[in-house]
């Protein structure tokens, strides 16, 4: 029988959406055994002179325990 833990991260990045989500994840794995996904939870961006300049994920990152 598996077990499975649920932590919550925020990752951010200038470049856009995906690289936000991508950084989460190897950040969460590099910290992290047995990452299994994540789900984002919510997703934030924040602008200058109405252009975006900052995507922001609220991500559930979900790893198997040992």
């Amino acid at each position: 029988m598996a077990v499975a833990k649920v932590v919550e991260i925020t990752a951010a990045s200038k470049k856009g959406l995906e690289d936000a989500i991508e950084q989460g994840m190897a950040k969460a794995s590099d910290t992290l055994e047995n990452v299994e996904g994540a789900w984002i939870q919510d997703i934030k961006v924040t602008a200058k002179n109405g252009k975006i300049s900052e995507w922001r994920v609220n991500m559930k990152v979900t790893f198997v325990l040992n």
